[in-house]
Formats: structure tokens, C-alpha cells, sequence
């Protein structure tokens, strides 16, 4: 009988630490799911592409990656400029491209599309731009870093 009542004083007393907290043991408890990172995701795929003016059915000719959180990287040749302008414009691809000047370029059609894709700042994006030709490309973005690969 002895026996008995020392073994099941000791499931009690066991029971009884496992009920009140593991941490008597040294068990750790499960703690609640936390963010992986202090920083909203911004992950894009850029592309240029050829002969069509549309981003779905043009011929990408070249495409890199861009990561500007935690810090620039990527693909892109220069991920820190890239980085940098695109905030300047608060992800604002549109921003990037201004009015063609008239007669830099020749009337020529060979239709250039600029494509991005991804996540800027937790959000999705989409855009896309054609523009007649390369040169006309060109002059309207201004010689900026983002799509300079």
C-alpha cells in the first residue's frame, strides 16, 4: 500500500508542474508566431521586352530581380540606385517616365515594353509601359537606374 500511495503522490506532484507552467522543469512553452522581419516585403522581377506592345505577349529580351528591403539586392547591376529612386517616387513606377520630347526620335515602330512585378513595400505591383522604339524608351525615362540593365 505503501508503494501505491508514494507512486501516485508523485504523478500528482508531477501532474501538478506540468499544469502550472513547464517552466519549473526548464520546458519552454510555445510563444505566438511573431514577424519574421522588421520590414515589409519588396521583391520585383523588372523586364524589357520586344515586338509586341503588350507585357503579356512581348519577348523578354533581359530581366533581373530587385530587393530593397532589409537592404538592396538582387540581379540588377546597380540594386542600391535602383533602390533609391524607387523610393524617391513611393513605388510609383509611373513616376519614372516623362513625356517623350518631340523629335529626339524617329516615328519607327518596334514597340519596347517595360514590365514590374512583385511586392514594393507589402504591396502588390503590376505595371507595364510601351513605348514606339528604344530610343523613345530611353528619352522618357530620363536615363534612371531602375531599368538601366
Amino acid at each position: 500500500m505503501r508503494y501505491h500511495l508514494i507512486r501516485t503522490g508523485a504523478i500528482t506532484t508531477l501532474s501538478t508542474l506540468l499544469m502550472t507552467g513547464a517552466t519549473a522543469l526548464g520546458v519552454a512553452q510555445a510563444q505566438p508566431a511573431q514577424p519574421a522581419g522588421l520590414y515589409a516585403p519588396s521583391a520585383l522581377v523588372l523586364s524589357v521586352g520586344e515586338g509586341s506592345s503588350s507585357a503579356e505577349s512581348a519577348t523578354v529580351q533581359r530581366a533581373v530581380t530587385l530587393s530593397c528591403a532589409p537592404r538592396p539586392s538582387g540581379t540588377h547591376p546597380s540594386p542600391a540606385a535602383a533602390c533609391t529612386e524607387l523610393r524617391s517616387v513611393q513605388g510609383d513606377f509611373a513616376q519614372l517616365t516623362r513625356p517623350l520630347p518631340q523629335g529626339n526620335c524617329t516615328r519607327q515602330w518596334d514597340p519596347v515594353v517595360l514590365n514590374a512585378s512583385g511586392v514594393w513595400q507589402g504591396r502588390n505591383v503590376s505595371w507595364s509601359a510601351t513605348f514606339g522604339n528604344a530610343c523613345e524608351m530611353q528619352a522618357s525615362l530620363a536615363a534612371g537606374p531602375v531599368f538601366a540593365f
